[in-house]
């Protein structure tokens, strides 16, 4: 079964464009297809203060109003999204960049919860036709977490899930491995200490940990999202620092999960 790499970077890498620079290099070096989603949460932050919006977080994931929602598609389908795409062809590597909303490739719907978290999507469905003309064509996917509904509503969409779906929708005719990446080495017992980094991290230690309130809230959403891909039939899922991507892909650093 060819295999194929879903990448997602998150986390203050994309703020720095020195570390920037480093791990697209590295991932433009990735053989085969491969498919990079990003977020950009800082950056919009910071623009939405510099333009007076208020933000709002609830376990980890970002309220959006209609403010809110113009400027994370500007920053993310816009700015991030094509900044790294231009950033890899100048390695040598053809990427597309694309949002969820472009071609629907996700299919999504407006969050109904509880919480009202206002123009905030869930995944209904990633067209795996359309994504692999392109995954054939360009050999390389970079995509911005904006989707839309059937009404076309713009939608802010957690990227950490949009890296989940894609890959259990890819597992199919893929062997996936599914690599989250973010600026700490990994799960830590202690967030601020890097050599509390936990190597292998399974559902009940997971639950354990979550209980005794030893998990940031962060990172809730990516754990849930790493465990319902291992669930679903992706192949290997693993969480870990950014400028360590070939030692991830490797599998020699970073947090392993599994069930």
């Amino acid at each position: 079964m060819e295999q194929i790499r879903i990448v997602k970077i998150g986390g203050n890498v994309i703020n720095d464009p020195t570390l920037l620079r480093k791990f697209l290099k590295d991932f433009a070096q990735i053989e085969g297809k491969k498919i990079l989603v990003h977020g950009g949460g800082k950056l919009a932050t910071d623009l939405a203060l510099k333009l007076n919006v208020p933000q709002q977080l609830i376990d980890g994931r970002r309220v959006t109003d209609e403010e809110t929602l113009k400027i994370v598609t500007m920053v993310y389908a816009g700015y991030i999204n094509k900044n790294i795409v231009a950033q890899l062809q100048a390695n040598k590597c053809a990427a597309l960049g694309i949002s969820g909303a472009d071609g629907e490739i996700i299919k999504a719907h407006k969050r109904i919860a509880a919480i009202d978290y206002g123009f905030v999507g869930d995944v209904d469905e990633v067209d795996i036709e359309k994504l692999s003309v392109l995954l054939h064509t360009f050999g390389t996917i970079v995509i911005a977490p904006i989707t839309k509904d059937a009404g076309g509503q713009l939608l802010n969409t957690n990227a950490d899930t949009i890296a989940q779906e894609i890959a259990k929708a890819l597992s199919h005719t893929y062997d996936t491995k599914l690599i989250y990446t973010f600026e700490k080495t990994g799960v830590l017992l202690d967030v601020n200490n890097e050599a509390s980094l936990i190597h292998r991290l399974d559902k009940s230690y997971y639950k354990a940990l979550k209980k005794e309130e030893k998990i940031f809230a962060g990172m809730i959403p990516k754990l849930d999202n790493a465990f319902q891909a291992l669930k679903s039939g992706v192949a290997t899922v693993c969480i870990g620092e950014a400028k360590e991507l070939k030692g991830l892909i490797a599998g020699s650093c970073g947090t392993k999960i599994v069930l």
